[in-house]
């Protein structure tokens, strides 16, 4: 079975144009970025938080590979809701689960679309990038 046909299934190409639902606006106060030094995959995020600490809107450019744009596309649609503490903890589970350090899937819903990534070290780059901006955008 070919790289194309494990990884870039339906359901992550059909992720990926979802990005369009989440256009970077000069209206969004919290902005971050983020580069994956392996692919050269890369994010620019911006948030409006609701009044306290937790992310209320989202938007986002991407420039990465079908994966990259898939886990983009997987993080806004959770996004909402979430502060730091809670960004950072999916984080450390998402890196750990790549790393095979923990087996069973993040606690972030929708990440079961892109777990076949995981078998592709070249991908996990792409994979973080919307969790790190997002850190990287937030006081």
């Amino acid at each position: 079975m070919s790289i194309a046909t494990t990884l870039y299934t339906p359901q992550v190409l059909g992720l990926a144009t979802e990005l369009a639902a989440y256009p970077l606006g000069d209206n969004l106060t919290f902005k971050g970025a983020a580069r994956s030094p392996v692919c050269g995959s890369a994010i620019e995020i911006a948030f409006e938080l609701d009044g306290g600490e937790t992310i209320d809107r989202i938007g986002m450019k991407v420039h990465a590979c079908a994966i990259g744009q898939a886990a983009a596309a997987i993080f806004a649609k959770a996004a909402s809701g979430n502060d730091r503490e809670k960004l950072s903890l999916a984080l450390g589970q998402i890196e750990d689960w790549l790393s095979g350090k923990r087996t069973e899937l993040p606690d972030w819903p929708g990440l079961e679309a892109i777990a076949a990534a995981r078998d592709f070290p070249g991908r996990h780059g792409a994979i973080l990038l919307p969790w790190r901006a997002a850190l990287d955008a937030l006081p």
